[in-house]
């Protein structure tokens, strides 16, 4: 090696090189190579000392941490112990001299690299390691140094990577236990030191008349006049130094926090200084003075005081965060909370210089963000446990609550704040749930809090008083299926519909005369529509009407979708009690859907099209939807009028109708077409009235469905308007006998009805007359594509029925369904067409099946099974991407629905299903990378097995009585050991969905049939699985699983443990590479032979976390080395 000063100078042009601009990928790949090279010599680490010393240079100083790291990571075994205790003494020293001048990320490295050393040799071989931490913190001069150094080992230490044996971890965490009562007393000592030093000097100023802090609240609050008189010291001002050493101390804590149990080692003044530095993120004259005094350095003094709170937050977050809270530690939670409760009536406080919104626009928001966290975790976590406590004000704590909620500066921070409530609304709703006693008194303690709550949350999703917040809120872009303005408007529901819950007389009363107030000027509308030249016209014109206009529709909408969310609460036991209420709704929406059909306003001209048209195409939408959601209680309501034949009932179904029917049209708009036919739907399927069919707005849109010269609607609506005319005939009327149930009317009617959507798709069948069809493809594709989504929609629906209905059903498509068996040979190239006719075809067999006979569904299975050929799949699967796929995937589904099928009829076809699976699709399928099909082919084997379990396993009476005596009789074999084989192919392929599924396949076979148990598997298969899963779990390629993988393991294990343990075990060893044979014993040393199940996969976690690292040891070692 050439001398120490000329390497340097090498370096550093190479280091230059390598990072400019001008430099090729290929000269940077040269530069990388020579490096690592360099780093792999022996000794190369004497260099790097120098350079680090020597060099000024960024990137020089960086690589030669980065050549430490390494060897110390994964080469230290080899390192002799004389090199071991130079790097162990000189690293130290150089931080000493170089740390105040060095780049902080430097310094940080550089901590890093020796905290490592001590992860590996402390106590044993750097016995001073933590001591020289704690006298660096103590000595005033380096405390940052010791800080940096401190939180970089808990970060090291306390939840180590890997590369360390599980022993030594727990070692490692033992031994930080062990200084954590020393560490916080530190920390706790510089956080006083500090804060006292800068409190004595700060000037106090005179109290100012309106500053009433230590009103009532705060006397509840904190039962001690003392601690709120230190509350209530002056904030003092630090200078830039104290300003970092607390902001470090304070990081540190909250990473101790995240891992140290809750005990008494965190002690009341320890938690009162971390309060005192939490006040620095509520005090808004730091900032203000900054921005007075417009130095640069002010400001970024003013941000520092603000980052403080933030740290102090994410420490007291830590510990909120625990769940499990010691009996002793129960006070000291009371003592945070109250604290912080202190702090949320500051930053709540309102006078009249102030308000409240902007001085919460003048706090930090990453402050705002930890305080809202606060709030969540007492609510979820904590108020079960702080309510009870008399001196705890959860009331008053709501009203601060409340404050905070609704001046948040952010769209997001409000959000939030919607979260927590929801979370506490839940919260009394389980509390009720779980002591019906108490209802009285909780909603008497909760009820003003809770109608405020309310109130303010409707007023805040109108835009007559929140017209500026609401318009910022974006309602075109979808952002996880939802524009900002529906996730706002969602939310805000959610929290209506809970309160409606506890109250639902007080909600109703609140939000209904809102609704009344809005409904007004929409029914009022018609006074202003003139009739023009082309059409009818919306006579209001002046900008301001317009916006005022545009205003109350968008509240309209808003209101009626609050309205149908509570449609539920009306609904089941409280039917009876709250009728009058949702007959007065159900009778208003009628009357407004009614309206909006008649006075066609979807098609009326406005004085701004681009704005009105669409907010009245919206209202008339959501009052449809609205009335849908009120659908149950309409069949709750049809039900009762059954038994008293009320006119009024029938009254509002007719009148629905009429607002329905002007709207199946194509000239109306996709949006308001859609809400239509959903209705239309629900009436059909949901309530059900008897008279529904001989109503002349319903015999109208039947009329128009099946008229050929009629213009087709949308395919989505075409479909909804189908389904709900076939439910209306299919689906029994509720109440009614059999006998009065007019079957054979209905049944020839559904005929006419298929007959007329299946008219042209029926004519396509080749005849024996003609036999070539003249239709051209595409149009062809066309018919069968809207022929067949209308046919499956309407057996889908129908296939979870009453037996009568799918019979009948069954007799209207049969000749339809015949027509697509004789279609299909012809289209089986055209993968598009395929996949919709297996489509149809899965939805019979999944609802229809009985219906259709076993004769004809034998006919498909062979028809398909004939067309299937191994060219065909091929071709499908390989050549014809994610269509051709999807068309297999159905038809293994077909073939899933008949393996699943009772008793004998479909047992003939087993042999050839399997047969297609193992000796068709599997050969193709295996080896891919891409999960196409695979999943469907597992889940069919799995289902062969599960539900035929009998044509492998002939088990007979006589052998389960004499279990033990008798083994079980095999049959099928082959078959057998094939789909094992293919299982335990698929965990050695990367894609984890399908090993997650086949894995959950494997353990529901030996839970349900005793899998793991049978000789076959015992004897063959067994312990092959053991080693595939824990290969798996040594190379890490299934990490997200290891649960689920270490339970296997263990399932499998506990069929044999002895057989495990003395045969299994020592050969998995034996069989391992990159391990010596003294390793391989300690390893098998140290698996316990428990059998319980805790204990089994903690072992065989542990034995493959040291198996990783006896490997990563051994690579490190230079070559050549003896090992002892």
């Amino acid at each position: 090696m050439a001398s120490e000063e000329a390497s340097l100078r090498a370096l550093e042009s190479l280091m230059t090189e390598f990072f400019h601009d001008c430099t090729t990928n290929e000269r940077k790949r040269e530069i990388e190579e020579l490096l690592n090279n360099f780093a792999q010599q022996v000794g190369a680490w004497r260099f790097c000392l120098y350079f680090l010393s020597s060099t000024r240079n960024d990137y020089v100083m960086m690589y030669s941490l980065t050549v430490f790291e390494n060897l110390i990571n994964k080469m230290w075994l080899g390192v002799p112990s004389q090199d071991k205790m130079e790097i162990r003494s000189c690293l130290p020293k150089l931080l000493l001299a170089h740390h105040k001048t060095l780049p902080y990320f430097i310094r940080n490295k550089l901590c890093k690299v020796i905290v490592d050393i001590g992860r590996q040799d402390w106590p044993m071989f750097y016995h001073d390691f933590f001591t020289n931490i704690l006298q660096l913190i103590q000595s005033p001069v380096t405390t940052p140094l010791g800080l940096i150094m401190l939180k970089t080992t808990s970060e090291e230490l306390a939840c180590p990577r890997e590369d360390l044996s599980v022993a030594r971890k727990e070692e490692l965490r033992k031994l930080l236990l062990d200084q954590v009562q020393t560490v916080l007393g530190l920390l706790t000592g510089i956080l006083e030191t500090v804060w006292d030093k800068h409190s004595v000097t700060a000037a106090t100023p005179p109290p100012s008349p309106t500053s009433g802090e230590s009103g009532d609240l705060l006397s509840n609050l904190l039962q001690s006049p003392n601690s709120a008189k230190l509350l209530n010291q002056p904030i003092p001002i630090l200078d830039v130094e104290s300003e970092y050493v607390c902001s470090l101390a304070l990081e540190c804590l909250a990473h101790l926090f995240s891992w140290i149990p809750l005990s008494a080692s965190i002690t009341p003044s320890l938690l009162t200084t971390i309060f005192h530095f939490a006040r620095f993120g509520c005090d808004t004259r730091a900032r203000k003075m900054a921005s007075v005094n417009g130095s640069s350095q002010n400001c970024v003094l003013g941000q520092e005081r603000g980052r403080l709170g933030v740290l102090a937050m994410s420490c007291i977050n830590e510990l909120m965060s625990k769940n499990c809270v010691p009996m002793e530690f129960e006070e000291y939670l009371l003592r945070m909370f109250q604290q912080t409760f202190y702090l949320l009536q500051k930053i709540t406080k309102d006078n009249n210089a102030h308000t409240v919104k902007s001085r919460l626009e003048e706090l930090d928001e990453s402050y705002i963000e930890k305080f809202t966290d606060f709030l969540r975790l007492f609510v979820s976590v904590h108020l079960r446990r702080i309510e009870s406590y008399s001196q705890f004000p959860v009331v008053e704590f709501l009203t601060l609550l409340f404050k905070y909620t609704f001046h948040q500066p952010t769209h997001e921070g409000y959000f939030s704040c919607l979260d927590i409530w929801t979370l506490f609304l839940d919260y009394l709703t389980s509390k009720i749930k779980s002591r019906l006693g108490d209802k009285e008194a909780v909603l008497n303690r909760y009820e003003d809090a809770l109608v405020l709550l309310l109130t303010e949350v409707l007023n805040r999703i109108q835009f007559r008083y929140n017209q500026a917040q609401l318009e910022e809120l974006d309602d075109e872009t979808l952002d996880d299926d939802q524009t900002e303005w529906q996730r706002y408007l969602r939310q805000s529901l959610e929290v209506v519909a809970k309160v409606m819950e506890l109250l639902p007389t007080h909600a109703f009363s609140t939000l209904f005369p809102v609704l009344q107030d809005n409904l007004e000027v929409y029914l009022g509308l018609q006074q202003f529509v003139v009739t023009s030249g082309s059409g009818h016209r919306l006579n209001i014109t002046a900008e301001n009407d317009c916006r005022r206009l545009h205003c109350s529709l968008r509240d309209l909408s808003s209101l009626l979708q609050a309205v149908g969310r509570l449609a539920e609460y009306f609904i089941g036991d409280v039917f009876a009690a709250r009728f009058n209420d949702a007959l007065t709704v159900v009778e208003r929406l009628v009357k407004v859907t009614l309206y909006g059909s008649q006075i066609k306003l979807y098609n009326i001209e406005t004085a701004v099209p681009s704005v009105l048209k669409p907010d009245l195409i919206d209202v008339h939408a959501q009052s449809l939807a609205a009335l849908q959601a009120y659908s149950h209680w309409l069949a709750q309501y049809c039900s009762e009028a059954h038994r008293q034949n009320t006119q009024q009932f029938v009254t509002l179904i007719s009148t629905t109708m009429d607002a329905i029917t002007p709207l199946i049209s194509t000239k109306v708009q996709d949006k308001l077409l859609l809400s239509a036919c959903h209705l239309l739907v629900s009436l059909a399927t949901t309530v059900r009235p008897v008279f529904l069919i001989s109503i002349p707005a319903v015999q109208k849109v039947f009329n128009r469905i099946t008229d050929a010269s009629a213009q087709r609607l949308v395919d989505k609506a075409q479909v909804l308007v189908c389904r709900a005319l076939s439910n209306t005939l299919l689906l029994p009327w509720p109440n009614l006998p059999e006998s009065e149930q007019q079957w054979p009317l209905r049944s020839i009617n559904h005929t006419s009805l298929i007959s007329a959507l299946s008219r042209d798709y029926r004519n396509l069948k080749p005849s024996a007359a003609a036999p070539q069809r003249k239709v051209p493809l595409d149009d062809t594709k066309v018919i069968i594509h809207q022929t067949l989504s209308v046919l499956e929609d309407i057996v889908e629906n129908i296939s979870g029925e009453s037996t009568k209905s799918r019979q009948i059903c069954y007799q209207s498509l049969q000749e339809s369904v015949q027509v697509s068996l004789a279609l299909f040979p012809a289209f089986i190239h055209q993968s598009d067409v395929t996949d919709e006719m297996l489509s149809f075809f899965l939805t019979l067999f999944r609802g229809l099946r009985v219906q259709m006979g076993v004769p004809f569904t034998e006919q498909i299975i062979q028809t398909f099974l004939n067309m299937f050929t191994r060219e065909q799949l091929a071709e499908s699967i390989l050549h014809e991407g994610s269509t051709g796929c999807r068309v297999v995937e159905k038809f293994l589904k077909i073939l899933q629905v008949v393996v699943q099928e009772p008793g004998q009829v479909f047992k003939p076809f087993l042999p050839s299903i399997i047969a297609l699976c193992m000796e068709q699709v599997y050969p193709i399928i295996a080896e891919r990378p891409s999960p196409d099909v695979k999943a469907e082919l597992f889940e069919l084997l799995f289902r062969t097995l599960h539900h035929n379990w009998r044509y492998f396993f002939k088990s007979t009476i006589l052998a389960s009585v004499q279990r033990g005596i008798a083994e079980e009789q095999m049959e099928n074999e082959p078959q057998f050991s094939a789909i094992m084989q293919a299982f335990g192919q698929s965990f050695l392929q990367p894609d984890i969905h399908l090993f997650k599924q086949n894995l959950f396949y494997l353990e529901t076979l030996n839970t349900k049939q005793k899998l793991y148990h049978k000789k076959i598997f015992r004897t063959t298969m067994l312990f092959q699985f053991v080693n595939v899963l824990l290969q798996v779990l040594v190379h890490k390629s299934h990490d997200l699983l290891q649960e689920e993988i270490g339970i296997a393991i263990y399932n499998m294990a506990s069929v044999d443990f002895d057989g495990f343990f003395a045969a299994f075990l020592p050969e998995f060893l034996t069989s391992c590479d990159g391990v010596d044979a003294n390793q391989k014993n300690v390893l098998g040393r140290n698996f316990k032979m428990d059998r319980d199940l805790p204990s089994f996969t903690q072992n065989v976690h542990r034995l493959v976390n040291d198996l990783r690292y006896y490997r990563l040891c051994n690579d490190s070692l230079p070559p050549g080395t003896v090992k002892l």
